[in-house]
Parts: structure tokens; sequence; C-alpha cells
């Protein structure tokens, strides 16, 4: 009992959205110290990590063939345990500025409905990358209290997070999950779709990075007041040689449309299988959305176009996951014990 509490006084706990893109690192009475993309650098010759976070962001598609640049979590999972657990101890031992003494307890944020297999990796991982205990939170659970849904009540709140890898739609009430839905469908699977519409239209391949780009500065779910132009370079399929392309944000949205009705159909799918009391209480109070993809310009107006309820975008749609579990920091053990997923 004293070793527990004196672990406690020393270590610093934190929570971790252990995202597809990006992972957002909370430590308790300090806020998010760490936000880094989800990526790691391996040298493919040694099996050495070279470069994790931003560092390995920079090598994408850059790299010599000895050294590939990649994502260890595909769609939400654990794709690669052994570079998810690297890429989790490089980011605890920043955060505690190289102690690494100190095992911190954790809270991670997993997609809804994920297999025991892959709750067992990401648990793996982080006791494998130095934590004391760990917990296992719903996405969207945590993102509904770092939204500050009055989940406590006996009435319906709706949260739809779009992150990287996945879409979690769920309704919660009383603490609960009532129903949820979750899709591999994200921000990733958007630049993806983008890559492709450019090659097959064009015949010309552009890069991760600058898909994200087009996503970012043209990318649309909903007509524009104002449609936007811009310009990419790629690889000319035919000649081999660069070549410059300008886009329209009319193009880029039909590019979009197949990913996005995936979305669409399961924010309806939920709604559908939502008892009818609970679905009053979504149409008087609107839908919330989190997560980064949250933030294509016009997906507030599409989907309360779709499903005919107010949607409204969080006060911070990038880090609601993050912060609602750093909110749960602040809870005791047994209390975690009882919203954790098994």
């Amino acid at each position: 009992m004293i070793y527990d509490v004196l672990v406690g006084l020393f270590s610093r706990d934190m929570a971790i959205d252990l995202g597809t893109a990006n992972t957002m690192v909370y430590v308790k009475g300090q806020g998010i110290i760490l936000t880094e993309p989800s990526i790691v650098a391996v040298d493919r010759d040694t099996n050495e990590v070279l470069a994790v976070g931003k560092e390995a962001k920079a090598m994408l598609g850059r790299t010599p063939q000895n050294i590939t640049a990649v994502r260890p979590l595909q769609d939400g999972v654990i794709a690669d345990f052994e570079v998810t657990e690297k890429m989790l101890r490089h980011f605890l031992t920043k955060v505690h500025n190289r102690h690494t003494m100190i095992r911190p307890r954790i809270i991670i944020a997993i997609p809804s409905g994920g297999t025991e297999v892959e709750k067992r990796a990401v648990r793996d991982s982080a006791e494998q990358a130095g934590a004391r205990e760990v917990f296992l939170v719903e996405e969207p659970m945590a993102a509904a209290i770092g939204a500050k849904l009055p989940i406590a009540e006996p009435s319906g709140n709706m949260i739809v997070d779009i992150g990287g890898g996945t879409t979690e739609v769920a309704v919660i009430s009383l603490a609960g999950i009532v129903y949820s839905k979750s899709v591999r469908v994200g921000g990733n699977k958007l630049d993806q779709t983008i890559v492709n519409y450019i090659k097959k239209t064009y015949n010309v391949l552009i890069g991760e990075a600058s898909a994200e780009m087009l996503k970012i500065k043209i990318g649309s779910a909903f007509p524009l007041k104002e449609e936007l132009k811009t310009t990419v370079k790629g690889l000319d399929l035919v000649t081999g040689l660069p070549r410059m392309l300008e886009l329209t944000s009319e193009e880029i949205r039909s590019a979009l449309e197949e990913p996005l009705l995936v979305i669409i159909d399961t924010i309806k799918q939920v709604l559908e299988k939502t008892p009818p009391e609970l679905v009053a209480d979504i149409v008087d109070r609107g839908i919330v959305m989190a997560g980064g993809t949250s933030l294509l310009k016009g997906m507030e107006e599409r989907l309360t176009d779709e499903t005919q309820v107010p949607v409204n975008l969080s006060e911070d749609p990038l880090s609601c996951v993050v912060k609602g579990c750093g909110t749960m920091l602040d809870e005791s053990a047994d209390y975690l014990r009882k919203i954790v997923v098994r």
C-alpha cells in the first residue's frame, strides 16, 4: 500500500490517444504535452529505429531502399506490435525526460468493438514500453467526455469521432454506450482516395503528403460558397517526367464521395438502432463531431443535410479523445475499472 502511494506520487500518470495518424500524450496536472505523427523510420537491414514522429514523417517517400518509414497502426489497430512498442517507449521516455525508472499509470483510447487480440496488443505494447498499469477506454466514450457532453444524465448524446484510421459513432446515456458502430474509414482513407483519383484520371502519381495537402486545402464534403483551386506536383506515369496539375475543390469533393458515404451510412445505421426516446434527445441537442477529419470543409453541413439532425463541431476536435482520457486520470482506480474495456 505504501509502495503504491509512493509510486503514485513520483510517477507521471498519463493518457494516450494512440491514433493511426497521430499520437497525443496528456500528463496529469500538465495537460497535452506531446503531439506527434504515429510514424516510425526503421533500418530494414538492422531493424534499428532511426526516427519517430515528426522526424519520421519528414522521411515519408524520401528514404533510400534500406530505410522504410512505416505507420505501425493501421485502421485504428496495431499492425506491427514490435514497432508500436518502440514508438510508445520513445514517446514515454520523451515525456519523462529520460527518467525510465518512473513507471506511469496509462489510460489508452481504443476503437469500439475491437477484438480481444487487438486489445491485448495495445495493452502489451504499453506494458512493454514501461507502463505500471494500463486501462483501455473506448474512443467514443473518451471523445464524449473530452467534448464535455453530459454523459452521466439519463438522456441521449451522440458522438461522431472521425480520426485518421476509423470513424466511431456512438450514442451514450447514463455513462454507458447504448449503441455504437466503428468503420475503418478516416482521414488516411480520404488521402488514398485522392491518390487513386489523380492516378486514374490524369495518369499522375502523387505522394501521401501531397494528397493530405489537397484534402486540407481544397477538400470538402459539401458545396462551398466559393469553390477553390490549387496546384500539385506528381510523376507522369506515361512520360516518366514530373508534371504539375491544377485541381478544383469540385473534383476533389467528387473523389471523396465514396468514403464519405460510408461515414454517413454508419451514422444513419446508429440512429436507426437507437431507442426513440434517445433519438428525440439527439434531435434536440444535436450530433457532436470530434476527430481531425471532422474539420473537412462542409462536414457539418453535409451531415446535417443527410441526417436532418443538427450537427455541431466540438470545441477542440483534434484533442477530444486524449482530453477525455486525461479527465479520467483524476478518477480513482476503482472508478476506472468500472468503465474500462475488459
